[in-house]
């Protein structure tokens, strides 16, 4: 018999049983004490999640189930220790679930967006960029519209004070394309880590934040790692590494402004609140015009035009897939940090450069010097250093 018993199953059992066990359809005294001892044998026997599925089993088995109907008040208690050990197990896989579905999406991402840029050779990284940022803001759109996700009301007051933010967000966005057009994800992932520092210097100036003694030595081995991992690269790129260090500053700079322009833009909103879902898409849409802008600045129009990639439709399947890994993000970052805290999506954060940077070396056939791995294995090391040390 299922252990998914219900009353009303039970009751429905016709209540003219013929069996000697019955008086008048009901339960004698023997019967009742024989299946109560046998759930406590069975609790002796089995200690764990596994004996309320055996103790109901046990109880349903009873004369057809009738123990449950002549006895209700324990019929509730093995519903609610049931009801209980499933709520029990959905907190236990909720992190293991959000936690995947973000370190999957995030690695994803990056790994498409080398293979659009690198693989099918696509040189038009504002242009990609772009079309993503149309998807996403198209699908939160979508999502709003059929009432999946809330999002707050534009107006021209909220835009004016988003716009500085916005422009961060758009530099941030193309130069960790181009430097990602240049630069191995292994190499990307390390010096990505100087936006920490950036980052830990900003909030020391602009907020006076002190950072203890672990946090700087875990810096300063991010430094080491830094210079070590460029002196022994050997696809080193000039210009690559500097669009890397560009994003590094636009990067730190995008979080410590953001810190600011949240506080002002949550008191031109109606609910006097500005969720997540929200700043995602006033960042998407208002990037538009400048990154059309930018498309126009640099002359990419004319060769996307011209371009024989794109008229492969895998290369169009693959660029829609990253736009839509850009907006999961978004929302399995909120469902991560929701099922964990601030303390788990941090110290993760810095975990999930690690297979990314194995990915990206084993499917690019990025190559490699000893003293290059060893130094990308102390970045990454370095990195997870950090994540313990403010956490801590």
């Amino acid at each position: 018999m299922s252990s998914d018993l219900n009353l009303d199953a039970i009751i429905s059992h016709d209540s003219k049983d013929p069996e000697s066990g019955l008086i008048n359809g009901k339960l004698t005294l023997k019967e009742t004490t024989n299946t109560v001892l046998k759930i406590i044998k069975d609790f002796r026997n089995q200690r764990n999640g596994s004996f309320i599925n055996k103790a109901t089993n046990t109880a349903g088995q009873a004369k057809g189930g009738r123990f449950f109907v002549e006895n209700p008040a324990v019929f509730c208690f093995w519903n609610n220790l049931r009801r209980k050990r499933a709520n029990g197990l959905g907190r236990k896989r909720g992190p293991l679930l959000s936690g995947t579905a973000y370190c999957f999406s995030s690695c994803s991402m990056i790994l498409l967006n080398k293979v659009v840029l690198s693989t099918y050779g696509f040189k038009a990284g504002i242009s990609l960029m772009f079309y993503q940022n149309v998807i996403s803001s198209v699908m939160v759109l979508l999502l709003a519209s059929c009432g999946v996700v809330s999002v707050e009301k534009l107006n021209w007051k909220l835009i004016q004070v988003w716009m500085p933010v916005n422009l961060i967000f758009v530099g941030m966005l193309v130069t960790g394309m181009y430097s990602l057009q240049y630069i191995n994800i292994a190499m990307v992932s390390i010096l990505k880590n100087m936006t920490n520092i950036l980052t830990a210097i900003g909030e020391l100036y602009v907020f006076q934040k002190h950072q203890n003694k672990k946090v700087w030595t875990a810096m300063f081995l991010m430094i080491i790692s830094a210079v070590s991992g460029g002196i022994t690269d050997l696809s080193f790129d000039a210009v690559g590494y500097a669009w890397q260090i560009t994003n590094c500053i636009l990067t730190a700079s995008y979080s410590i402004t953001l810190r600011g322009v949240m506080d002002k833009a949550k008191q031109l909103t109606r609910s006097g609140s500005l969720n997540e879902v929200s700043m995602v898409l006033l960042n998407n849409v208002l990037s538009l015009p400048f990154v059309l802008f930018l498309i126009l600045l640099f002359d990419e129009l004319s060769y996307v035009l011209n371009a024989d990639v794109i008229r492969l439709p895998m290369f169009w399947v693959v660029a829609t897939a990253s736009g839509l890994l850009g907006l999961t993000i978004s929302f399995t970052s909120m469902w991560f940090l929701s099922q964990t805290g601030p303390t788990t999506y941090c110290l993760v954060g810095s975990l999930n450069k690690i297979p990314v940077s194995i990915a990206g070396l084993l499917l690019f056939k990025v190559p490699l010097s000893v003293p290059n791995c060893f130094s990308i294995i102390f970045g990454l090391f370095a990195g997870v250093l950090f994540a313990n040390a403010k956490i801590s």
